[in-house]
């Protein structure tokens, strides 16, 4: 961030001030420039002199890091988090890293760190956690509610996606006390996210009692507040959990929901979803492939360019062609679907682990058994962490079927 003298010509040079229509009538052009390039010391008369000439106060010329270079540095931060392009991560970590020692206390402080740390774990740092902390102490001591608790959402994601729901859901509540008995007042924004995420963490640990409480007050509250920008996420694990629960009335409800969410948000993700989602229901707990094959057909328009719903798609597309008995192409399609590193939530990997199973029942009927139980094994594998659902169920129940064999 440079010298007293570096720090005086980025600033002159910033409000495109000559060195002579700096130095003004009290300095000579001379001297200046002996100040800038740091070889002459400047009177404290002169240096409250140029901070009024350059429209700062002298603290922040004397400061080490400037408060206009951190918020400028910052700047360029935010917008590399709106961009979301990794490729530029390593870069802003690389100009934040020098003044890690200096980041001690305000709001450009505690952003940078957490930027710093959000920055870090996402390229597979393993320094990110004492930085993350100190930029939540820094929020805390100012009493930022939002970003103290973003941070702790954060923390509590990252153990979420390394699907490690209990100590996920801890550390979300642990962070809801912390934030509600630090502040009286918190903003709706804040308390959506934290509502949203104590749902979702709910239902992956299969507190389903709590979490559907949880969701029907999120949504009032949403309704209530006039945020809508959790909502989809809320209506989509509602519809997800009247399929698990075979509850089709509530189903019908939650997706009309997502239908009237889409029209007002003018997003045809929600229109899409509902369509899959009916599908998948056809699919998994219908077990109605020839209906499921058939609507899958009949689906037209140009689906969200989107690898949730191109995989989505296609893995309903090879259990419907399973039902059909076209196995080998229901095989060809099922080896298709990749599960994107986005995807963590039980529901979600439940879901796409069934692919497996039905790929082995394939397997089998094109006699290739000693393959259908590679295949069932590996469904079996993955979903030993999952929550008991009739996922699990169908799994276990192929995978000892055909281990029998």
């Amino acid at each position: 961030m440079g010298t007293l003298g570096e720090r005086i010509r980025t600033l002159r040079k910033q409000r495109k001030l000559t060195l002579e229509a700096c130095a003004g009538e009290q300095m000579t052009k001379g001297m200046l420039s002996l100040i800038e390039n740091n070889k002459a010391n400047p009177s404290m008369e002169n240096l409250n002199y140029l901070a009024k000439r350059l429209e700062v106060e002298v603290s922040e010329l004397m400061e080490e890091v400037s408060g206009s270079e951190l918020q400028a540095l910052l700047d360029k931060a935010e917008q590399v988090v709106k961009s979301e392009e990794k490729k530029n991560y390593e870069k802003t970590l690389e100009m934040i890293e020098p003044l890690l020692p200096k980041l001690l206390s305000g709001y450009t402080a505690g952003r940078l760190l957490e930027i710093y740390s959000k920055f870090s774990y996402l390229i597979g740092r393993s320094n990110w956690q004492p930085i993350a902390e100190r930029a939540s102490a820094i929020y805390e001591e100012l009493n930022i509610v939002p970003r103290r608790a973003s941070v702790g959402i954060f923390w509590a994601m990252v153990l979420f996606t390394e699907h490690r729901y209990e100590e996920a859901l801890t550390r979300l509540l642990e962070e809801k006390v912390k934030v509600e008995s630090r502040s009286g007042y918190i903003d709706s924004l804040t308390r959506l996210d934290l509502y949203t995420y104590e749902v979702i963490f709910r239902f992956a640990v299969n507190d389903t009692v709590e979490a559907t409480r949880l969701m029907n007050e999120a949504i009032s509250y949403s309704k209530d507040k006039k945020l809508f920008y959790q909502v989809e996420q809320l209506y989509r694990l509602a519809a997800y959990r009247a399929i698990i629960d075979e509850d089709d009335e509530k189903l019908d409800y939650y997706e009309r929901k997502l239908l009237q969410y889409g029209e007002f948000a003018e997003d045809d993700h929600a229109f899409w979803f509902t369509k899959l989602v009916r599908i998948h229901q056809l699919n998994s707990f219908h077990h109605d492939h020839e209906t499921a094959l058939k609507k899958l057909s009949e689906l037209t328009g140009p689906m969200p360019e989107h690898e949730f719903f191109t995989n989505f798609f296609v893995l309903e597309r090879g259990k419907a062609l399973y039902g059909a008995g076209k196995f080998q192409e229901a095989l060809h399609m099922l080896q298709q679907v990749v599960i994107s590193e986005q995807v963590h939530h039980p529901y979600d990997l439940s879901m796409y682990y069934e692919k497996d199973a039905y790929a082995a029942l394939c397997a089998e009927q094109l006699g290739e058994l000693a393959y259908a139980r590679e295949l069932a094994e590996t469904a079996e594998s993955n979903m030993a962490q999952m929550p008991d659902t009739p996922y699990t169920q169908f799994v276990r129940e192929t995978a000892k079927r055909l281990a029998s064999q």
